[in-house]
């Protein structure tokens, strides 16, 4: 969450009305720090043919089910890689997943927070 106290919006990210970072790159969902016991968890249709991440249609992983930027889903959200679980909602590689899909911050105003400018 971001907040920008001079506008009193506060940006909410929610990861399944979004799936930007899902999509953004074929070579971003590999395997780095999983071990083998993690890997095996993963059904082997969705791991890429060299074994090196998950498989992916153009730069989607072809474990996001829903349209990116309306609704979207992780097919294996409990066995996902490593990389995926470091992906923060509002973190550079969100916000960067983002801005290539063009999907702007989801702004709500800020709510009970004072404002100490008066």
């Amino acid at each position: 969450m971001s907040v920008d106290e001079d506008a009193g919006a506060v940006a909410v990210f929610d990861c399944q009305s979004c799936g930007a970072c899902c999509s953004y790159s074929a070579d971003w969902p590999r395997f780095s720090t999983e071990d083998d016991e993690q890997l095996d968890r993963i059904p082997a249709g969705l791991v890429a043919a060299d074994q090196s991440g998950m498989r992916c249609e153009g730069g989607r992983c072809s474990a996001l089910t829903g349209e990116v930027g309306k609704h979207t889903a992780c097919g294996i959200y409990d066995l996902r890689p490593d990389v995926c679980r470091a992906c923060m909602p509002g973190g550079d590689d969100c916000l960067m997943a983002r801005a290539a899909h063009g999907l702007e911050l989801p702004i709500s105003p800020l709510q009970g927070v004072e404002d100490w400018s008066a």
